[in-house]
């Protein structure tokens, strides 16, 4: 009975413990469905963000959405992954009369997969209020494009140059458009396409809304703001964001290895951080095939993509990478504008950025929508001094990274362990004191059985008979010194005398010799005589 009863209360409680949680989710799901609400979005696409799993909006969304329904003009800049897509986007589907078929607003964005991406968010939302969406993107067919465009669609969104080229062969009528935003504005203008944009800027309806987004804000496009914008309305970064258009949630670092071993330090990256995926930028696209072959040598699955890559393969490759296929993705920073991979944990930077605008859009593609992610520098000793530089420009503390047990640590910070090391330390030290111990009473045994070494101060004789010396002299007038040498000092003297001796007898020889040389033999005879030889 007592189990029973245990078991009873165990399944009340489980219930208890559910209907609160469930509770608890339904006061979250209306408090975003109210925030949201608050903002003047219609039910619908409210509704939809619920299903897509939206949180509570983001600074730049609250501000930018209720101007923007208004049709107001805007100026979006906010970090990267900051949710600017979103807050442009939902205002101007709501906007679109979706009884009417015909083209009433364009998106511009500097690349063919941010447009591929604004397509995909558009056709989520859009689909629920009825809107049709086109993609006028270059490097695809425009046969394609030119067919999907008789379907009337209320939104296009595209490529300056490919858009430009539609509404010139008068596929694209643009007096109906009246909402225009050009994405990545700075972007746009620095790959050369501010032509493009402000052509149709011109041949838009004159009663018009245009937005710029960006998460930078340069002067050229500070100069087109002020010709195209009317009173618009500016969302920059929100409290507690930084100015320079980065996320807080990135670390940044560098590490600083050779040319020759910076593909080395991206396998140690990729083995010892195991990310889900990384990114990895060059500044030179001709390194991008080397490179690639190179990693893939060494057992990585990588891809790459380059500024011209055609959009079957360049969508093929970012499906991969997106779904874990592929761990490693090579791209320029033409290549990999617009890439956006939720969750992306690792920015490589093969090589540093060019400026502080580059560094941005790199470093931006992680750590998007509140998701902590790491950037990293690749750095020659000779290229430091670039990271100081940029740290500068846009107010960041870059850090000199390496990697220790694994883990990626301040250059200047000790390896971890404490006792562990210095237990591992101790037998190392006390076995080299004991090899040096032994190394001198090795060195001290061969001098002391060498003959003829000084290596030793008591060796000396010469002292200790110095020493006795003056001991020896009674009253002063002796001469101890030849008396009180040892026999060993007396040996070398009586055996330099027949050496001596020798070397006179021989000088004589040879004194006479000389004087013998061409005499008379009878001379000679006397001579011998008067000088006999000696015999010793």
């Amino acid at each position: 009975m007592n189990e029973t009863n245990e078991a009873i209360e165990a399944n009340e409680a489980n219930k208890a413990n559910e209907t609160n949680e469930a509770n608890k989710a339904n006061k979250t799901n209306e408090a975003i469905e109210a925030a949201f609400a608050a903002l003047g979005l219609d039910e619908r696409l409210v509704l939809k963000l619920k299903e897509e799993g939206i949180g509570a909006p983001t600074s730049v969304q609250a501000g930018a959405i209720p101007a923007l329904l208004e049709g107001r003009d805007g100026i979006l800049r906010s970090p990267t992954g900051s949710g600017k897509t979103l807050a442009y986007l939902l205002p101007l589907l709501q906007r679109i009369d979706a009884a009417k078929k015909e083209t009433q607003a364009i998106v511009l964005a500097p690349t063919q997969e941010l447009a591929m991406q604004i397509v995909r968010v558009a056709e989520t939302y859009g689909g629920a209020l009825g809107i049709r969406t086109v993609a006028l993107i270059g490097g695809a067919a425009l046969s394609r494009q030119l067919d999907r465009m008789k379907t009337k669609p209320q939104l296009v969104v595209g490529t300056p140059g490919r858009v430009r080229e539609v509404a010139s062969l008068r596929k694209l009528p643009l007096h109906q458009v009246r909402m225009a935003v050009v994405d990545e504005t700075d972007r746009i203008f620095s790959l050369g396409g501010k032509g493009d944009v402000e052509s149709l800027l011109r041949g838009i309806d004159r009663e018009r809304q245009i937005v710029f987004v960006s998460a930078t804000r340069t002067d050229a496009m500070k100069e087109a703001e002020s010709r195209w914008l009317r009173g618009p309305v500016e969302t920059g970064a929100a409290e507690g964001e930084a100015e320079h258009g980065l996320p807080g949630s990135i670390k940044h670092g560098f590490m600083v290895g050779e040319k020759r071993e910076k593909v080395d330090l991206i396998r140690r990256i990729a083995r010892n951080l195991k990310p889900s995926g990384a990114l990895i930028f060059v500044n030179d696209i001709e390194r991008i095939g080397e490179l690639l072959s190179k990693l893939r040598y060494e057992g990585f699955s990588v891809d790459a993509l380059y500024g011209d890559t055609p959009g079957k393969e360049r969508g093929e490759v970012m499906r991969k990478f997106r779904e874990g296929k592929t761990k490693l993705l090579i791209a320029s920073d033409v290549a990999a504008r617009g890439i956006d991979v939720p969750g992306l944990p690792l920015v490589i930077q093969y090589e540093p950025a060019l400026d502080a605008e580059h560094y941005v859009h790199r470093a931006g593609r992680t750590g998007r929508m509140g998701k902590t992610g790491q950037s990293i520098m690749l750095m020659t000793p000779q290229e430091t001094f670039i990271a100081t530089k940029l740290g500068k420009q846009l107010g960041i503390a870059f850090e000199e990274l390496r990697l220790r047990e694994g883990k990626l640590l301040a250059a200047g910070k000790k390896r971890s362990g404490g006792r562990a090391a210095a237990a591992k330390e101790e037998p190392r030290a006390k076995a080299a004191s004991q090899a040096k111990s032994a190394t001198q009473a090795k060195s001290a045994s061969q001098a002391k059985s060498t003959p003829g070494k000084k290596s030793a101060p008591p060796a000396k004789p010469v002292p200790e008979a110095k020493a006795a010396a003056p001991q020896a002299k009674p009253g002063g007038q002796a001469r101890p010194m030849k008396e009180a040498k040892p026999a060993s000092q007396a040996k070398p003297d009586l055996a330099a005398k027949p050496q001596t001796q020798t070397k006179a007898k021989a000088k004589a020889d040879r004194k006479k010799d000389s004087k013998n040389k061409g005499a008379p033999r009878w001379l000679k005879e006397k001579r011998n005589a008067s000088n006999p030889v000696d015999p010793s």
